[in-house]
């Protein structure tokens, strides 16, 4: 009865430092918000190009952003997003490769609105309005980097 009785202690006191630890980690996770201008085009096989603004802890970083994607993509177009990055503990880590699976069309204006994974864990929140003519059922990566 001991042994089972210690286990458990144990046991108890492991997962109250395992919850501590995990509490902590996301404890030092911070957010920051993002502004960014991307054009895309293509046929077939698409492009996008555009540049942005992070501002985390007061201070504006400049950001450089490039993609690639396949599928059916037709057309034109530029969007405009603004929202929120979160689960980062540095400007640094909004930098990455961010992939995505998705379906849309724009005729002169329509509403976009995603949310982004990168391999650092920022999660980005982002909505705009999106200008031109383009239809696309593709697969995209979007490349974002501090310039």
């Amino acid at each position: 009865m001991r042994v089972s009785r210690r286990l458990r202690t144990g046991l108890v006191a492991l997962l109250a430092l395992t919850g501590a630890s995990v509490a902590s980690s996301a404890a030092l996770a911070d957010s920051g918000s993002i502004s960014i201008q991307i054009v895309k085009a293509g046929f077939v096989f698409g492009g996008s190009a555009g540049s942005g603004t992070l501002t985390f802890h007061g201070r504006r970083y400049p950001l450089s952003i490039g993609g690639l994607s396949y599928g059916f993509t037709f057309g034109a177009s530029e969007t405009n997003f603004h929202g929120r990055v979160t689960n980062i503990s540095r400007a640094s880590d909004v930098a990455g490769v961010y992939g995505q699976a998705g379906a849309g069309a724009a005729l002169i204006r329509g509403a976009q609105g995603v949310v982004l994974t990168n391999q650092n864990g920022a999660v980005l929140t982002l909505s705009g309005m999106q200008t031109g003519l383009i239809v696309s059922a593709d697969l995209s990566g979007l490349a974002l980097s501090l310039k």
